[in-house]
């Protein structure tokens, strides 16, 4: 059952004290109107707790705005979360519209750094190769929402939302995600449950990275990653030593990006944080490594641009050429579908903290 301001109510008991269930929580749909923004429609979901956040319908059903008694979980960039028609897909154009946010979805037919590959596999004579910028497509189109709302199940209440993400070219990818949000009354949390399906005839690759986005004041003097990981390797050519532990913002920093070896608990669950413990205040993750058996951290401490990305993926950082080479680049046949899920959530207090931490040491390494 919820519980609200340290008290569990049923739903009875709830609802005699309220004329509606969105006085104390729920899902409301808006969209906004002004400047690069204009027209992306967003879920407003509030659990009751002080956890809300913002679903960002026309930019894949991705996490924007997400705090917990008024304090930031996510990291958002100076772009803002702007609509999807300015989407810049050569190169390094992703950035143009990175907002952030809790959580950017990158993929599906591509994610990580920049690569030229076969298209052979479409069968099109003039299309002998295709040119992937940064991350993939995915991030930047709308969804057809499906619907959202409120669902009681006995005493316990759900807010949810669904929607269908179509990404298609002729001669080319037709894939298409499926994705769930939910979040329950008096939690801290939410969930995600993602479907990534081929739609068409033509086997196709598939890349998946969840970019998880943690800034301040989660993030902050003396914050520190808690992580089952062991052979920390850098890409590029910056050390490892002290990668679980954050400074405040520096001027010029450069980002370091770390890949690591993580253990999973018995159902292949990874729980991994960026805690403040000064502050009492933290932001997780849990996903599943029998979904997505890499994970990296980015190192972004700079001035405004100050963040951590904790970052499941289907893929190694090195990305698409050699996942090819090595043989493990995902290629989905024709009507083939991957499933994913995802736990995001805040951690308030020293003793949250202090039980995700003894959950984090309890995995074997």
């Amino acid at each position: 059952m919820p519980t609200l301001w340290g008290t569990h109510y049923t739903r009875n008991e709830l609802m005699q004290r309220i004329g509606r269930l969105e006085q104390v929580a729920g899902v409301r749909l808006v969209t906004r109107d002004d400047g690069m923004e204009r027209g992306v429609r967003v879920l407003e979901f509030r659990t009751g707790s002080g956890f809300s956040f913002d679903v960002l319908v026309d930019r894949a059903m991705d996490i924007g705005r997400c705090e917990q008694g008024g304090r930031a979980i996510g990291w958002q960039s100076a772009t803002g979360f702007i609509a999807p028609w300015y989407f810049e897909p050569e190169e390094l154009g992703w950035l143009r519209g990175f907002g952030g946010g809790l959580l950017t979805t990158c993929g599906m037919e591509h994610a990580l750094f920049m690569a030229e590959d076969t298209a052979a596999h479409y069968n099109y004579p003039p299309k002998v190769t295709e040119r992937f910028g940064l991350h993939g497509r995915v991030s930047y189109l709308p969804a057809t929402l499906s619907g959202y709302g409120a669902q009681w199940d006995g005493d316990e209440c759900t807010l949810w939302a669904k929607g269908e993400i179509a990404q298609a070219a002729v001669f080319g990818e037709t894939l298409v995600l499926r994705r769930k949000v939910e979040a329950k009354v008096g939690e801290d949390r939410l969930r995600i449950h993602d479907e990534v399906t081929n739609a068409g005839w033509a086997p196709t690759p598939h890349m998946y990275l969840y970019h998880v986005n943690i800034g301040f004041p989660a993030l902050d003097d003396g914050a520190e990653l808690l992580v089952p990981a062991s052979k920390p390797t850098p890409r590029g050519d910056h050390a490892v030593e002290g990668y679980r532990q954050f400074h405040g913002p520096t001027a010029n920093y450069v980002e370091q990006v770390t890949e690591h070896d993580v253990a999973a608990e018995a159902d292949g669950s990874v729980p991994v944080a960026v805690v403040n413990r000064t502050a009492g205040f933290g932001a997780y993750e849990v996903f599943n490594r029998n979904q997505l058996p890499f994970h990296f951290i980015w190192r972004m401490l700079g001035q405004g641009t100050y963040v951590v990305g904790i970052e499941p993926s289907t893929n190694r950082t090195s990305g698409r050429l050699p996942a090819r080479e090595s043989g493990e680049l995902i290629v989905l046949a024709p009507g083939e579908t991957r499933q994913y899920d995802l736990e995001l959530g805040a951690l308030v207090g020293d003793e949250a903290i202090g039980m995700f931490a003894a959950r984090v040491g309890g995995v074997s390494r």
